[in-house]
């Protein structure tokens, strides 16, 4: 997500600077004029803002507070925008610790809409944060998506970011079922159907992606993987029973996405999920 996140950016005239802890994961952005920071430090002494689009909490955590982290040279003045997804609470933890610490303040604005939307700028963004941080980083961010939206104070963006996969992961889910029950059919052909229900109420836009992709067995491109649904799912379950809130289709898309995983298919495309449709 963050090199085409980058790639808007830059198009839109910005001077980015970039680090990775994988170096060879900067290699487009810094081709297409990316800047390149050979360390955190460097990273935050270039820049006010600093935008983080990790793999989970604890990836956030280790370069936020790790021993050469964004907290060990960030200033009052500086804004952390957190575009990952992670658990609530963990945003909320890092967030008090970051201000009470240096005056830091965060944003947390996961993001929904996958590489397509992130290259295409269409990305929905839900974000958790002061009205002021919002409003000074939402010019940066229009250039990300079609859809940015503050949902309340820090951590109601990670909320929110759980929603969505609640929808997106029983989606998936229903989607290749529905492939897989009109192959059996005999009488349907699954490659039309996302044709023939478009714009009915059945049709969403990862039934128009999707849909064709399960169908044709196909998993390449890679759109996203069953390990990072999962993780979100579980995250959303987790909470819902510490709210008192019962997710019964949240917990049957993680039982099925979690058959992927004891399978060795976790980390690879989502349109594995038609292997258990056999």
């Amino acid at each position: 997500m963050g090199t085409p996140m980058v790639g808007r950016l830059l198009s839109a005239g910005y001077n980015v600077w970039v680090w990775n802890r994988t170096k060879a994961k900067l290699l487009e952005s810094l081709k297409d004029g990316a800047l390149e920071a050979k360390s955190i430090d460097e990273l935050v002494e270039k820049t006010s803002i600093i935008m983080l689009c990790l793999t989970d909490s604890k990836a956030v955590g280790e370069v936020v507070f790790g021993s050469q982290g964004i907290s060990a040279s960030a200033k009052l003045g500086h804004l952390v925008v957190d575009f990952s997804s992670i658990d609530p609470q963990s945003t909320i933890t890092y967030s008090n610790r970051l201000k009470s610490e240096i005056g830091v303040n965060w944003v947390d604005a996961p993001v929904s809409g996958g590489t397509h939307g992130a290259a295409n700028g269409t990305l929905a963004i839900m974000a958790g944060g002061l009205i002021k941080d919002i409003d000074l980083i939402r010019p940066i961010v229009g250039n990300l998506s079609q859809q940015f939206t503050r949902i309340g104070d820090v951590g109601a963006g990670q909320v929110a970011k759980l929603c969505n996969q609640i929808i997106v992961g029983s989606n998936i889910v229903a989607i290749a079922e529905c492939i897989r029950f009109a192959e059996k059919s005999r009488v349907v052909d699954a490659h039309k159907l996302p044709k023939a229900l478009k714009g009915g109420w059945a049709d969403s836009q990862p039934f128009q992606t999707l849909g064709p992709r399960f169908a044709a067995r196909s998993t390449k491109p890679i759109v996203g993987y069953a390990n990072t649904m999962l993780k979100d799912l579980n995250t959303a379950i987790k909470l819902g029973e510490e709210n008192k809130a019962n997710l019964p289709m949240a917990k049957l898309a993680a039982q099925t996405l979690k058959k992927l995983d004891l399978l060795g298919l976790g980390d690879s495309d989502i349109g594995e999920i038609m292997t258990l449709f056999k």
